[in-house]
């Protein structure tokens, strides 16, 4: 369990997050708001998410709402027509706004998507997909990150896939059973505001694939016996990354 100090510092930053503190930074994900309809919002999350690694988020997203304005390659965001369709052309359609980028390895990584959305529910939709899991993150964990892996290239990490829980439940209101299991999705900014805690060491900001589950699992140990769950502090953490971490200690002052 976190210690009494640190706790404070993070109940801080919480409190710092929900009045607005951390420089009202607009996230990535929020681009999509009143663009992206209801009905097509999951498949949207979904299928872009897969290709958000190691690329600025920011205009990924911004392709993504051009792709999906543009009647020409709107079709790209339905499971059932990119799973079944021409490879050269959704190369062509995901390259047109730059939504993918690697003219061979992305459009196999999206097509292989919508092919294990469309295999693992039977509505071949990403809602149906959640509702197979009984919206049991156990239970979706297990079919995506063993029994059905290689459908899922990427958004099967445990980087992405925990992100993408959380985009979920923010961006296209999923109730989660069990969201204690979202654990938090170590990226630069999560890993420099870990460090900054005190509750890593510095080493971890190499960021490798072990330098991240070493995060992940300190969060998680750490929050065990609070009512907070790991990737609640996931948006707090990485705004106050972004905005330079502001002292904290200012702020228990003023309270």
């Amino acid at each position: 369990m976190l210690n009494v100090q640190l706790l404070k510092k993070v109940r801080t930053l919480l409190e710092m997050y929900e009045e607005g503190e951390l420089g009202g930074e607009v996230m990535p994900e929020d681009v999509l708001k009143g663009v992206v309809e209801d009905a097509d919002l999951l498949h949207v999350l979904t299928l872009a998410m897969a290709l958000n690694y190691q690329r600025n988020s920011y205009t990924l997203w911004e392709s993504v709402v051009k792709a999906y304005q543009d009647e020409k390659t709107a079709w790209i965001f339905h499971p059932k027509i990119a799973a079944n369709c021409d490879i050269h052309d959704l190369r062509e359609a995901l390259l047109l706004h730059r939504v993918g980028l690697q003219p061979n390895r992305h459009p196999e990584i999206w097509q292989r998507v919508a092919k294990g959305i469309v295999n693992s529910s039977a509505n071949g939709d990403v809602q149906g997909l959640i509702e197979s899991a009984h919206f049991d993150i156990a239970i979706l964990k297990e079919l995506m990150q063993h029994t059905r892996k290689a459908e899922f290239p990427y958004l099967s990490g445990p980087k992405i896939f925990n992100y993408w829980l959380y985009v979920l439940e923010n961006y296209a209101s999923i109730r989660w059973r069990s969201r204690e299991l979202i654990t938090i999705a170590p990226d630069t900014h999560i890993m420099k505001a870990t460090v900054k805690l005190g509750l890593c060491m510095d080493e971890v900001l190499d960021g490798g694939a072990n330098d991240r589950r070493v995060v992940a699992n300190a969060w998680e140990q750490a929050l065990k016996g609070t009512e907070i769950a790991p990737i609640d502090i996931h948006t707090p953490l990485w705004l106050w990354s972004r905005a330079g971490f502001p002292s904290l200690e200012e702020k228990k002052q003023s309270v």
